[in-house]
């Protein structure tokens, strides 16, 4: 969840970590604070609320002077988002400060046991005991005391360390948190990820769990626990620094929305060749799908939601049974998962924590998983047998828009990859690579067929409570549309398989009760239509989705969206956009933090 820099090097560090968190904002919080480390010791500074009243509190860093330091950004899991309780964190001796992504699930035995050994505490964290054991183990060797400290956790943590006894030098541990380190000339860094590394240098090294760094301005030493050193290789950042920035959009989400066609296009065009889908990554995998008697796949959020939109196609085109679950839920399961299970992991970031859980639950009972990610050397991604990674590029807003569709592209090239390389009887594979292939063009064409959604927008932004419905792929697309709308404009709004109105849902129609139809799919588009005139009858006011030239729709809904006529089974991927611009305006409207919604963050690295 939170976000952690560090840098060492012969420049001032303030300006460096306050730069470093500010990329890091994305991935959400509450509060902020950075340590940096001179003659006089070291010296925190720490705000709630936004990086801005950091930097106004330190004067963009020339009240914090130091060439060496750490920084965080805080998402309140143990205690409410206060200055004490924000990071970094000092030992009672003033000679460490720790920030600290992740949770400390044994901390309240260890705050106990620390307590009365003497240790005072300042916070609610379980971030805290983690400092203080630092000291007590503290004989001379920093590493040594950061490897007795590790033993005696049990959780996730990536952490970032300095001492008053080595100048110059930060330090880094990472157990099931993500950690990057960032080689450069002269200065050297750590960060929860690549965003905030690009600026400064585009050489990386990915830290694995149970390792730790040692970082001077011109060394960079990785260890395992034994202290055994450890060659590691330096990979190359490919990501654009202006990739990053919003390009004269209000919003990264707006700006995002946008790049659709673009990150489409370089997620499908490498890999279709000669007319087929190659996918070098899984050359091994046709072997492995003999034995193969299902597909799981697993997720969370809007990964999860576009797993149930591509278990249609997967399903149609591969005639594989697919099964989609919740990560959260499937890691608590006693699931019916085995040696002839294919799973199908969907992280973004790489570091989802539940569905890491839910992976090695599946991996331990014999599963051969497969993971589509977006951030190469993500821990996801290490753990899968299989990765293909989406090249979507950088993701700033938390909100999920091109993740969304590049993952329901791959999901598609898969299910065509599926067909050739099972043979499956009467599908024309031809026919679903060049639909394939109009993707970016059909994205395009259904963000410029809606040019009155902001004017909806406001129509529809001062209603407390939104439906959305549809059936099969068209269900899918709306529980995206309804989360979507959910986490950026704070309105509640959920998603009903249409057919299940009569069911019990129907009892909450009433008089103008917004009803957002999703009907794009033609053999029941006549379907939906009922259900539209089943909420119409009971006061409802309808905004459709459906296809261009519908006129069946027309007459009967009170306002509409429009795409493109497109194949039921690629569909999702366009319907989607014009529900991503009614929920940017409607949150525009209502005056939130589009990019960054509250209590929420891009990377859910901790349950």
């Amino acid at each position: 969840m939170c976000g952690i820099v560090g840098f060492t090097g012969t420049g001032e560090a303030a300006p460096v970590l306050l730069d470093g968190l500010k990329k890091l904002e994305y991935r959400g919080y509450d509060s902020a604070g950075i340590a940096v480390m001179n003659d006089s010791g070291i010296n925190v500074s720490k705000v709630t609320g936004r990086i801005a009243g950091l930097c106004e509190k330190t004067d963009n860093g020339a009240k914090t002077p130091g060439t060496s330091g750490i920084g965080h950004t805080r998402w309140a899991t143990h205690g409410a988002p206060t200055e004490e309780n924000a990071h970094p964190h000092l030992s009672n001796d003033g000679k460490f400060a720790i920030v600290h992504n992740g949770i400390i699930e044994n901390f309240s035995s260890l705050r106990e046991e620390l307590k009365s050994r003497g240790y005072v505490f300042e916070s609610e964290t379980d971030t805290e005991v983690i400092v203080h054991l630092i000291e007590m183990y503290y004989k001379g060797n920093v590493r040594e005391a950061l490897v007795k400290t590790t033993n005696r956790l049990r959780g996730s943590y990536a952490l970032g360390v300095i001492c008053t006894d080595e100048p110059g030098k930060i330090f880094a541990v990472r157990e099931s948190s993500p950690l990057i380190l960032g080689v450069g000339v002269g200065d050297n860094y750590f960060a929860s990820d690549v965003t905030a590394l690009v600026a400064y240098t585009r050489n990386a090294v990915y830290m694995e769990d149970g390792e730790y760094a040692e970082l001077t301005n011109d060394t960079v030493k990785v260890y395992d626990c034994t202290g055994q050193e450890l060659e590691k290789e330096v990979s190359r950042i490919t990501w654009d620094v202006q990739a990053a920035e919003k390009g004269g959009y209000e919003h990264f989400m707006l700006k995002e929305i946008m790049e659709q066609p673009a990150a489409l296009k370089a997620t499908i065009e490498p890999r279709v060749r000669d007319g087929k889908i190659v996918f070098d990554e899984l050359k091994d995998l046709p072997d492995v799908l003999k034995n193969i008697r299902k597909i799981v796949i697993t997720a969370c959020g809007s990964a999860y939601y576009a797993g149930c939109a591509g278990k249609y196609a997967l399903e149609s085109l591969g005639r594989i049974p697919v099964e989609t679950e919740l990560a959260s839920e499937l890691r608590y399961n006693n699931p019916l998962i085995d040696e002839h299970t294919l799973l199908i992991v969907i992280s973004q970031s790489g570091e989802t924590a539940d569905t890491i859980a839910a992976m090695k639950e599946s991996k331990s009972r014999g599963a051969h998983v497969l993971a589509i990610v977006n951030v190469v050397g993500s821990t996801i991604a290490k753990l899968a047998d299989h990765t293909i990674y989406t090249w979507a590029g950088p993701e700033i807003a938390v909100a999920t828009t091109k993740g969304y569709t590049t993952q329901l592209s791959v999901l598609y090239m898969l299910s065509i990859w599926f067909a050739q390389t099972l043979g499956t009887k009467d599908v024309d594979t031809g026919y679903y690579v060049n639909l394939l292939k109009s993707l970016p063009r059909l994205i395009q064409q259904s963000i410029d067929m809606n040019p009155s959604v902001s004017g909806l927008a406001r129509k529809y932004h001062s209603n407390r409570s939104l439906f959305f419905i549809g059936r099969n792929t068209d269900y899918a697309v709306a529980l995206e549309g309804a989360l979507k709308m959910k986490e950026i404009s704070y309105l509640h709004a959920e998603s009903y398989a249409a057919g299940e109105l009569k069911h019990g849902t129907i009892a909450l129609i009433e008089e103008h009760q917004p009803v957002i139809a999703v009907c794009c799919n033609e053999r029941l588009i006549e379907k939906t239509l009922s259900n539209i005139i089943e909420v119409k009858a009971r006061g409802a006011k309808v905004l459709a989705l459906t296809i261009s030239g519908n006129k069946k729709i027309v007459p009967v809904a009170d306002d509409l969206l429009f795409i493109p006529p497109v194949d039921e089974l690629f569909s999702a991927a366009v319907e989607i956009v014009p529900l991503q611009l009614l929920a940017y305006y409607v949150a525009k409207e209502n005056g939130c933090d589009i990019d960054k919604p509250k209590n929420l963050a891009k990377s859910v690295t901790v349950e």
